[in-house]
């Protein structure tokens, strides 16, 4: 192969890790739910916590950080 198609394959490849390579977040649930608010039990369900102590990976977006800081009472964040 030519050098200049080296060069692009790489540069395209570092360009795909880089983006597909997201980190992630794990949350627990460590509080009840009972006698929280509709849309902080409707928020749990969408992170996936049904039940306390059970642990969800999640990518680390900005929606699922707004997710986690609207019920931070009854999740911990693990590392």
């Amino acid at each position: 192969m030519p050098e200049w198609w080296l060069k692009i394959v790489t540069s395209v490849l570092k360009k795909y890790l880089e983006v597909n390579v997201m980190a992630t977040i794990k949350v627990k649930q460590t509080k009840s739910r009972i006698g929280a608010p509709k849309d902080q039990c409707r928020t749990l369900d969408a992170l996936g916590l049904k039940k306390l102590n059970r642990v969800v990976e999640h990518e680390d977006t900005p929606s699922i950080r707004g997710m986690i800081r609207k019920v931070h009472h009854l999740v911990t964040i693990v590392e």
